[in-house]
């Protein structure tokens, strides 16, 4: 059964208190998991805590951290410390997420983002172990130290993100879950093999593992503004964010489409980028339109054999009106 989690906003919000009142309509609404994304705003570990005293059932996890502003070893005492806050109600997310924010606002070399993703899930699971960390890879050594608290009970799972083949492959061999973003059916069914195989070359548990899909999506009894504001969402990741969407977008079979909104992001016709997402993508990669549209876009997601959760995420630009209506009506 494919359980629905919320993806809390990515763009700024007014305060902590927000993303909590947030976390609780979720909870109320009967969702799974919230998740946090970090990127430039609010730290992720923070405001995670704040959830987690504020509710009672609702899971917390980040989606994702990235491994290069944080230390392996601190990411696995974060953990630690979050699953104890949320008394055993996190799962962790970890990724490299790209060289504009990683280069741009954390002022880190993006070099080997697969092996130090490899090598920090490693890492962060021997934290968790509390066991004393001996750890000699090509990107991180670690000798002599422990956890000076107790090892959580029960351990959180450690989950990875990724986009491309290599990187779905990587977590299905060494983390216990992978985050999908951006990802059309038959997208999502290529990866999936990927990550398989990964499981495989692993010898990893695959009813251990779980796959969440982050979906972007805006049911409002306004189409046009919900179309309008998942369009302007999607355009902002293929154009704005650096290749890795634009490029993922490509292997999915829209390679003139995604270097079309590119270029055109590029040269600042920021409006011209976002009309390129023709409402056959649009169908193909997100959940937009009335509440009954909606309704019926997401069980095609849920049907795709091999995605145990749906991430309901929200547009940019979506207000909070638009947020608290959407996860009204995609409650499961």
């Amino acid at each position: 059964m494919t359980v629905r989690d919320i993806y809390l906003p990515v763009a700024a919000q007014p305060s902590v208190d927000t993303l909590v009142e947030m976390s609780q309509l979720a909870e109320d609404a009967g969702y799974e998991r919230v998740w946090l994304p970090e990127t430039w705003g609010r730290d992720a570990v923070t405001t995670l805590t704040s959830i987690a005293e504020r509710t009672d059932d609702v899971g917390i996890g980040t989606s994702v951290m990235n491994v290069y502003s944080r230390s392996p070893a601190l990411i696995g005492q974060t953990a630690v410390t979050l699953q104890e806050v949320s008394d055993g109600r996190l799962r962790m997310g970890v990724g490299p997420s790209g060289p504009i924010v990683v280069e741009g606002w954390h002022g880190v070399d993006f070099e080997r983002p697969l092996r130090r993703t490899r090598e920090t899930i490693d890492v962060v699971k021997q934290v968790l172990s509390g066991e004393t960390v001996d750890y000699d890879g090509d990107v991180f050594q670690l000798s002599g130290f422990r956890l000076r608290c107790d090892p959580p009970d029960p351990v959180p799972p450690v989950d990875a993100g990724g986009l491309g083949p290599k990187s779905v492959e990587l977590a299905g061999r060494f983390a216990d879950g992978w985050h999908a973003l951006l990802m059309t059916r038959a997208g999502l069914e290529d990866r999936l093999d990927d990550f398989e195989r990964g499981t495989d070359l692993g010898d990893r548990n695959r009813e251990d593992q779980r796959v969440t899909l982050s979906l972007p999506c805006c049911a409002l009894d306004d189409r046009e503004r919900a179309r309008d504001l998942t369009r302007q969402h999607v355009a902002f990741y293929v154009g704005g964010m650096g290749t890795y969407y634009r490029d993922a977008l490509a292997r999915q079979g829209y390679e003139d489409t995604a270097y079309e909104v590119a270029e055109k992001w590029a040269s600042g016709e920021q409006d011209a980028a976002t009309d390129a997402i023709g409402d056959d993508l649009l169908d193909a990669i997100a959940v937009a339109g009335t509440p009954s549209e909606c309704r019926e876009q997401i069980e095609r997601f849920e049907s795709v054999d091999g995605v145990d959760a749906l991430n309901v995420s929200f547009p940019r630009a979506a207000d909070r009106a638009d947020i608290d209506a959407t996860i009204d009506v995609l409650a499961p």
